[in-house]
């Protein structure tokens, strides 16, 4: 079993991996059908039989993109035969349960006979589904709108859909991004290697040493029980799942980035340190980019945007982010959370809050945007919307109304309590100074990066947790 990352059998397979590639690297056929297998093998690894439905949707995503690219009633018919198929497999196993939950409280009856429902028969969530399924989306969409060409060669397309670094937990891949590079030669400098590693350990740190560590020494019992604890320990427990959830999915897609690298691929970013926006707009232009930019092309602009004047723009900002969150989950929980997005989005929109460029109105503007955000992070990981509700009122409930036991709550937790704030602070530091440190590290003689290496290992190894830890976006 393959866990992730952070499991020393994805390395092994990693290595493998390189060697393979060290063989087949100058023959492009080869080596993209290598990868293709490998990928395929991966995800068999991480999702069992489940790797038989990332197969079935390789092959019809693939030929409906082939006859999309011929006739235009073609192009109408498989265009949206695909996208039909695409999302009935997401919604089976992703909404039919909650659906049916919602008809029977609303209407007494199921929407799918109950003995069909994913549940009953033992089906588990597809891991990474939501993932390829939205990048296959984009890619029907990209070419029945002539934006992209159809891929002819079922490997290559094959390797797209299913690339090992990002079919559990994305980036969402445009073909564009990916499609051209399979086209050529391998080649990694050694400055282009130097930022592989970088990113590969710092995205070993962000979840290892900071959200693994904080979940399970403190962030996790808080939301489990949060009447046991004081408001002070829930607010600490909103801050460091707000610093959890972010080191745990951007030091996914940093791995993930390094991983690429190194096999000759560039991916995009897809996090730009979400925490220093001063809106709502700008937060989704720093969070998850790869989400929300696919958010803005397949859902915003197509229900109109800001072309149809400003209630069409209201309601279109409002029902995109409610579907982004259930994208999230199928739960009432991952609603409020989308639907506390939209009303902030809409709010800022009214009050045209998204372009803050003087310094005070910018503090002023990251303080309420940070909190917003945090706030709607509670609904995200409360295990339910009722427990989400206690947490909140626990948070105004002034149980530590003592210097000397806040100062208690803090000595207690120490170490966990050093951890959000140091992360805060390093997220807040300026761009200049994120790109010195980096450059600094790219440019160290080879010598010196290899102890680097090991002292960023040997920290590692002391926070390492005795239970490893699943990314938390895999679940999504």
């Amino acid at each position: 079993m393959i866990a992730g990352f952070t499991d020393i059998s994805f390395w092994i397979f990693f290595a493998v991996v390189l060697l393979g590639m060290s063989l087949f690297y100058n023959r492009l056929p080869i080596r993209n059908g290598f990868l293709f297998l490998c990928s395929l093998f991966f995800y068999f690894k991480a999702g069992g039989y489940f790797v038989g439905l990332l197969l079935f949707s390789i092959i019809i995503n693939y030929l409906m993109a082939q006859i999309t690219a011929t006739s235009k009633l073609a192009r109408i018919f498989c265009a949206s035969f695909a996208i039909i198929i695409n999302l009935l497999l997401l919604f089976y196993f992703k909404y039919i349960d909650f659906l049916n939950s919602l008809c029977s409280d609303i209407f007494g009856a199921t929407l799918v006979a109950e003995q069909f429902s994913p549940t009953l028969l033992g089906l588990a969530l597809p891991v990474g589904i939501s993932f390829y399924t939205f990048t296959a989306i984009s890619y029907i969409v990209d070419v029945y709108k002539r934006r992209t060409v159809a891929v002819k060669n079922f490997i290559d397309f094959g390797f797209y859909l299913s690339f090992f670094p990002t079919v559990l937990a994305g980036p969402i891949l445009r073909a564009t991004d990916i499609v051209p590079q399979l086209r050529k030669y391998y080649q990694v400098t050694s400055r282009e290697f130097s930022i592989a590693l970088f990113f590969i350990l710092g995205g070993l740190v962000k979840k290892i040493v900071v959200a693994d560590f904080i979940a399970l020494q403190f962030v996790n019992r808080v939301f489990e029980n949060p009447t046991l604890y004081t408001g002070l320990e829930n607010w600490m427990a909103m801050y460091g799942y707000a610093v959890q959830i972010y080191c745990d999915f951007s030091g996914y897609t940093d791995i993930a980035i390094g991983l690429a690298l190194l096999l000759g691929f560039k991916i995009p970013l897809n996090f730009n340190s979400p925490y220093k926006a001063a809106s709502l707009t700008e937060f989704w232009h720093r969070w998850h980019i790869s989400l929300s930019t696919w958010m803005r092309d397949y859902i915003y602009i197509p229900l109109g945007g800001n072309k149809k004047g400003s209630a069409r723009t209201v309601i279109n900002v409002f029902v995109t982010m409610v579907i982004g969150g259930l994208w999230h989950g199928a739960a009432l929980k991952f609603v409020i959370w989308g639907a506390i997005h939209g009303v902030a989005l809409v709010v800022e929109k009214i009050f045209l809050w998204t372009k803050i460029t003087a310094a005070p109105k910018r503090i002023i503007g990251l303080f309420f945007t940070f909190h917003i955000v945090c706030f709607a992070w509670i609904f995200f990981r409360a295990d339910s919307f009722d427990k989400a509700l206690v947490m909140i009122e626990q948070l105004f409930t002034p149980t530590a109304s003592s210097l000397e036991i806040a100062w208690q709550i803090i000595k207690n937790y120490a170490i966990v309590f050093s951890l959000i704030v140091i992360t805060l602070v390093l997220h807040l530091l300026p761009s200049k100074v994120k790109k010195g440190y980096r450059e600094v590290f790219y440019d160290l003689p080879l010598i010196i990066k290899f102890f680097a290496v090991l002292a960023v290992l040997a920290i590692i190894y002391f926070f390492k947790t005795t239970d490893l830890q699943p990314f938390i976006y895999f679940r999504f």
